[in-house]
């Protein structure tokens, strides 16, 4: 997100649909790719659109992931207090780590990420770490259901200026429809250091 202005939207209640989808190549090789539309309020009033894409390498026994990727990503933020708007192209080299466990039932994912951000005509770089719970319901026969509670928690860091930059925090619930296909729903809140902004996430897991 990028807060260059005041926004004049009417709701602080915004939607995000995600997809994130993961092609294997062979059995180290993947292939990454998402789309994000975020919008300000439920629907119809875009606030980004983000497409990420990248190469990773899988080791450890399928336990840790590397990672280098691109995305573009369009903003469009309000102007002032106006209903005007002005469209900021950003385009992004990134590299990341995953490293996933297991604790009992309960599944971990850690991720690094080092962006390299070209904003316009402004170059800037941040630090993000998120770590992730995927937590299974019990069924009546006490094996691991199809439902399951996702929460995660992400923060952002900026290498110049001000260092903290913005807070995730996201709960909600989901559902593998297959082995290679799951879907959730939840509440995220997003802060910086004076503002925040609540949002509902749709996400679409699919694995090839």
């Amino acid at each position: 997100m990028l807060p260059l202005s005041a926004k004049a939207q009417d709701s602080n209640f915004g939607n995000w649909l995600i997809y994130i989808g993961n092609k294997k190549l062979d059995k180290k090789w993947n292939l990454h790719h998402e789309v994000q539309y975020r919008n300000y309020n439920a629907v119809g009033d875009l606030e980004q659109l983000l497409l990420r894409t990248g190469l990773g390498y899988t080791f450890n026994e399928g336990n840790n992931n590397i990672l280098l990727g691109y995305g573009y990503i369009l903003s469009e933020n309000y102007i002032g207090n106006t209903n005007s708007k002005i469209s900021v192209n950003e385009h992004r080299i990134f590299q990341q780590f995953i490293s996933k466990q297991k604790v009992g039932n309960v599944s971990l994912s850690h991720r690094y990420r080092f962006e390299q951000r070209f904003v316009e005509n402004d170059f800037k770089m941040r630090f993000r770490y998120f770590l992730a719970f995927k937590i299974p319901f019990k069924n009546k026969e006490k094996e691991n259901s199809k439902l399951f509670l996702s929460v995660y928690n992400e923060i952002f860091l900026n290498t110049k200026s001000s260092v903290f930059d913005r807070n995730r925090v996201y709960g909600g619930l989901g559902y593998n429809l297959s082995k290679n296909i799951r879907i959730e729903a939840g509440y995220m809140n997003q802060f910086f250091d004076t503002s925040g902004r609540d949002q509902f996430n749709i996400i679409t897991f699919v694995n090839f």
